[in-house]
């Protein structure tokens, strides 16, 4: 079973292209997080836990998610991670929770996918973010035969400076940057209430019509990437910034 959690959707790809090839069932994290529930759930088959990067890390609530999930049936797990550029030292982290929740570490893949943290980074152009997504699906795909083999991931290249960045610039990162108080929203918002729909941490209720944060941001950009009207503003930074949304099929 694939487990996955997507703000934007480009984990929710990964997912979608490796279950293609193993024919895995698709479990999104997303409701039960809003649900504030621990699920049960059996599977035969490994595990694969699909994710973005934060900050070179698995976000923490996937990883509270997982330590809280009752996993029944395969006690192998693959960890497959999107990111911009980067994942840094997280396969040290992965291999960690797995341990940690009895499963075997059966290796860590990492994916760049279109940048989506539109809080720092530039979205790429259309035709860039397509190139990038081809020359990710034939990644995924190996990676699906690989699980259906029952084999591990080949181990992850060096980067350099990664486990200092996951170790000691991660928990830095939450601690200043990760909140929701520079979100704002223009006159562009129609009160459509989708914002809130889609926040996995139940932190946007809409008042007067318009969305308010509650201060349980994890940065998924869910709201400012998927907002139909672009009405959602983070500072003065993203102000005429392109959006990244991948698409459901």
């Amino acid at each position: 079973m694939i487990l996955y959690f997507s703000g934007t959707g480009n984990s929710r790809f990964a997912a979608e292209v490796i279950a293609s090839v193993t024919g895995d069932d698709l479990h999104d994290m997303t409701p039960d997080l809003r649900a504030g529930k621990a699920p049960v759930l059996h599977s035969e088959n490994p595990w694969v836990v699909a994710a973005p990067t934060y900050a070179w890390r698995l976000p923490l609530v996937a990883e509270s998610w997982l330590r809280g999930a009752r996993l029944s049936g395969s006690r192998q797990v693959y960890f497959v991670l999107t990111c911009g550029g980067s994942t840094g030292g997280a396969w040290r982290k992965a291999k960690r929770l797995a341990e940690t929740c009895g499963l075997a570490y059966m290796g860590f893949l990492s994916v760049v996918m279109p940048e989506n943290y539109v809080a720092m980074f530039k979205v790429p152009e259309p035709d860039e973010a397509e190139e990038i997504i081809r020359e990710a699906v034939p990644v995924l795909e190996r990676a699906g035969r690989t699980i259906l083999e029952r084999k591990a991931f080949p181990p992850e290249a060096p980067q350099a400076g990664g486990a200092f960045l996951t170790a000691v610039v991660n928990p830095v990162f939450y601690g200043l940057f990760v909140k929701d108080k520079k979100f704002r929203v223009t006159d562009a918002c129609t009160g459509c209430g989708l914002c809130e729909k889609r926040c996995p941490m139940e932190n946007i209720r809409m008042k007067e019509g318009k969305p308010q944060w509650g201060g349980a941001c994890t940065h998924c950009m869910a709201c400012i990437c998927r907002c139909p009207a672009e009405a959602i503003e983070y500072g003065k930074r993203t102000k005429g910034r392109r959006r990244w949304e991948m698409k459901e099929k």
